[in-house]
């Protein structure tokens, strides 16, 4: 029994050993990784970056535009400077002794009418050389004639350019009468093309004590500043070939308050203009230099000016006005240079209107107001001539 009893023990334990299994060892598996999709395209995103890139570009390109500009207008100032200053100089070495001489038996001269003075001024030697050659078109002696002067007047003259008139006005009021030259200032911002103009006129009425010796500059900074003397001092006021620039900055109507305000009651305002075909829009013709003729008398009448009289002295039939480059493609700009120079000499300097308005207390009944001013261009280059 012992025996069997051991026997069933041993069964037993080797009956349960054989019965217990082991588990079978695995390869753990990576499990598919899970790709999120791409977000679905924004239109408005996309359109919104677009436009933030075009405005970008455009603004860079401007940018680029104003820089390469404003180098341009640099080197054109730099250039009209030493222009003015080589030009400053050979006018001071004419100026000799004899000369000066001249230039003080011309003013003391007693002359029996304003005409006989004009006549001896335009053929005195005191006028820059080439200046004579202008007189074909620009007739100042029948001009200052028609406008009557007179040689102990007060004379305001607006925009004298290069001083082509000023040299006679000069000589024609210095023993008598006085001349005021309106001009920007001459210590203004040395980047500003109007403080070049300043400073020649300062350096052509400083050439002659004997011709400028009464002459004064009057300086102005418009718009904030258009006073061209005390109210009622002057007898006359010349606005030659100035108009067209004084509408296209946006100033017309604020000059001629202030040639109304310094005239004395029937004073003269005497106007050249180069004259714009009748149908002509006054604000695109302006940028060409010219004005109509009809329309720039509505504004005088409207600013308390009438018309005393017009002349046809300074016409020129053969100006056919229609040129790309406007006014300064004739003589003496020839803003095209050398092409077509024979054809625009021919027709010589541009058609021009001569008006005589004498001052009033109040505008010309039934005259319109004064239309609104055109919006301002940019100026031209300080080498460019008055036209």
């Amino acid at each position: 029994m012992k025996a069997l009893s051991t026997f069933v023990c041993v069964v037993a334990i080797a009956t349960s050993a054989c019965c217990k299994k082991t588990a079978p060892a695995t390869t753990p598996v990576n499990p598919t990784p899970i790709v999120e999709a791409p977000p679905a395209p924004d239109p408005e995103a996309e359109k919104a970056k677009a436009e933030a890139d075009r405005l970008a570009k455009e603004q860079a390109e401007k940018e680029a535009a104003e820089a390469a500009a404003k180098a341009k207008a640099a080197a054109q100032l730099a250039a009209a400077y030493a222009e003015f200053e080589a030009e400053s100089a050979k006018e001071a070495a004419r100026w000799t002794a004899d000369l000066h001489k001249a230039a003080g038996a011309l003013v003391a001269k007693k002359y029996a009418n304003p005409k006989a003075a004009l006549t001896a001024i335009l053929k005195s030697p005191v006028r820059v050389p080439g200046h004579a050659d202008r007189d074909q078109y620009r007739h100042p002696l029948e001009t200052l004639t028609f406008f009557g002067l007179k040689q102990n007047m007060t004379v305001v003259e607006m925009g004298s350019g290069e001083g082509w008139y000023t040299e006679l006005l000069g000589a024609f009021l210095a023993k008598s009468g006085q001349l005021i030259v309106v001009s920007p200032d001459p210590n203004g911002p040395a980047e500003s093309g109007r403080t070049l103009y300043g400073k020649r006129l300062q350096a052509t009425l400083a050439k002659s004590p004997e011709l400028f010796a009464s002459a004064k500059l009057a300086i102005v900074t418009p718009p904030e500043q258009l006073s061209l003397g005390a109210d009622g001092s002057a007898d006359v006021v010349l606005a030659i070939r100035e108009m067209h620039g004084m509408h296209r900055r946006g100033l017309l109507a604020a000059y001629f308050k202030a040639m109304h305000n310094v005239l004395k009651p029937g004073g003269v305002l005497g106007v050249v203009q180069h004259r714009a075909a009748a149908t002509a829009n006054p604000d695109e013709s302006a940028q060409k230099g010219y004005l109509p003729e009809e329309w720039l008398i509505a504004q005088a009448q409207a600013s308390g000016f009438k018309l005393a009289a017009k002349s046809e002295i300074n016409a020129n039939p053969k100006d056919t006005k229609d040129y790309e480059q406007g006014v300064w493609t004739l003589p003496p700009n020839y803003a095209l240079g050398e092409t077509d120079k024979d054809k625009y000499k021919a027709i010589g300097e541009s058609d021009r209107m001569t008006l005589r308005f004498v001052k009033v207390a109040v505008p010309v009944a039934g005259s319109p107001s004064v239309a609104p001013a055109a919006a301002p261009a940019a100026p031209a280059p300080p080498a460019t001539p008055k036209q």
